[in-house]
């Protein structure tokens, strides 16, 4: 079995053909879907969508492109929404100095706000980091040193400094179909040495769709791609890259079980 720990099922190009993409990626062996919140608007629906299936669990979360928009969700808004019994995790939140289309300092802020809500909910968080490394790294220890939580770095594109960074704060490193352009050549290198315990995989669909779908809208069904990719790139047989992925996404979304 694998899990797709990061897409969006409710986005445009997935959502009006819903039970045809669930289908198609249960019989490609994706076995559990995490659901991930952007905005204060989606939580609902990605909700719903969670308690329609039980093979799909939610997040909620404020985007980084979406800070500027939502000064209202704090710590306490997002502690209340993570009381559902079908929200696994708090995200997705982050820093992205790419865009930035949202000020940085708002970023900031929502990004610490997520933080205390996946400290006092235990709940990991689900991270979004690009061109950001410096101040995602420096708030992650800040906070750290106030008090532990748990979490994954989503889609992972940055340096080997920053995944060892990750890795040292206890974080667990996320895999998308990136990992299979020919330009990623960097992200390859580092996914060979992360440790075993540590790596997920993911779409983020209907995004970043796996060679040799590149260009098609993507769907959770295509992180069996990436995940082939994955265990040639590692030397290991698709059945155990499998195993170990959705045995540590077991270990980390503790509430998806």
């Amino acid at each position: 079995m694998l899990v797709d720990s990061h897409c969006h099922l409710n986005f445009r190009g997935l959502d009006e053909d819903l039970a045809g993409v669930l289908a198609r990626a249960r019989a490609a062996g994706v076995g559990y879907f995490v659901n991930i919140g952007t905005t204060r608007a989606e939580w609902p629906t990605i909700i719903a969508t969670a308690e329609a299936n039980a093979d799909v669990g939610a997040t909620v979360g404020i985007h980084p492109h979406e800070a500027e928009h939502h000064p209202d969700i704090d710590t306490a808004a997002l502690v209340a929404a993570a009381a559902h019994p079908k929200v696994i995790g708090i995200g997705e939140t982050g820093l992205d100095y790419y865009y930035d289309h949202s000020p940085r300092d708002q970023q900031q802020t929502s990004f610490r706000a997520h933080i205390a809500a996946a400290r006092a909910t235990g709940l990991p968080l689900v991270v979004h980091t690009r061109d950001a490394e410096a101040d995602t790294t420096a708030i992650l220890r800040e906070e750290m040193a106030q008090g532990a939580f748990t979490g994954v770095i989503h889609c992972f594109t940055a340096s080997r400094a920053f995944a060892e960074v990750a890795l040292e704060l206890g974080f667990y490193i996320s895999l998308s179909g990136i990992l299979t352009f020919k330009s990623a050549a960097d992200i390859q290198e580092t996914a060979k040495g992360l440790p075993a315990d540590r790596i997920l995989v993911e779409t983020d669909a209907p995004y970043l769709a796996p060679v040799p779908l590149r260009g098609k809208t993507c769907e959770p069904a295509y992180v069996a791609h990436t995940a082939a990719f994955l265990a040639k790139l590692r030397g290991v047989s698709e059945a155990e890259l499998a195993a170990t992925t959705t045995a540590n996404f077991r270990r980390l979304f503790t509430k998806a079980a």
